[in-house]
């Protein structure tokens, strides 16, 4: 009778353990190695907002997939929840005649849901200037121009892996585990010190598309402030 009440117990355990974690609005909060959290669960878009634009998004064999639409300007899927410094991680695919990018310690103006969004963006392309820092909204280009060189490591038509590291001013990038950009950037720190991570779909013309861009495996580890 011991042993059958023990093994009913341990069984109710795993019932609720199992059925917490598998709750979507849970999905940012999920731990995995190393004290990162999942930011998708890989099968809703519970926790993100779509800010600005009419490109739509959906979720596809696992991944966030973002596509175009006619004649819409940029548009933004934004994590509810504000990150400052962190260790981002992503896999990211997109096809070519797209331009994308995703948001960090970003912002919509005035507070406002329907606020034009701005802060650093992640740059992802085909044009040789994947991994810089970009300022969307927010003053252009925040990796210099001396430092941004033209360089092949994004790799075209396959999945591309990122790594972000945004430590106070400091922002770093790498693909695929080359660096690609080392920022120190005090002027927008003080402006973006803390904000929702963002997952771009760059506007296009008319008449011009669909196109689509795709990310998975989006992890982020908060760095614990000294």
């Amino acid at each position: 009778m011991k042993s059958r009440i023990t093994l009913t117990m341990a069984a109710l355990l795993c019932v609720a353990t199992t059925s917490v974690f598998d709750r979507p609005a849970l999905a940012q909060q999920t731990a995995k190695r190393g004290g990162a959290i999942e930011l998708f669960d890989g099968k809703t878009l519970a926790g993100w907002t779509q800010h600005n634009g009419t490109a739509t998004y959906r979720v596809q064999d696992g991944a966030i997939v973002g596509k175009t639409n006619d004649g819409s300007p940029n548009s933004f899927l934004c994590t509810d929840k504000l990150y400052g410094d962190f260790i981002l991680e992503f896999e990211v695919k997109v096809d070519r005649p797209l331009n994308s990018g995703v948001q960090i310690r970003s912002q919509c103006k005035g507070g406002a849901p329907d606020g034009r969004v701005n802060g650093p963006q992640i740059e992802i392309s085909n044009d040789k200037m994947a991994g810089y820092v970009y300022g969307e909204a927010a003053g252009g280009w925040m990796t210099p121009d001396s430092d941004r060189k033209p360089h092949d490591t994004f790799q075209d038509g396959q999945w591309n892996s990122y790594r972000v590291i945004a430590n106070g001013p400091s922002i770093k990038t790498w693909i695929n585990g080359k660096p690609i950009s080392d920022l120190v950037h005090e002027e927008r720190f003080k402006t973006h010190p803390r904000g929702f991570i963002g997952l771009q779909v760059h506007g296009i013309g008319r008449g011009q598309g669909p196109y689509e861009v795709r990310w998975r495996n989006l992890t982020l580890q908060e760095i614990p402030k000294k």
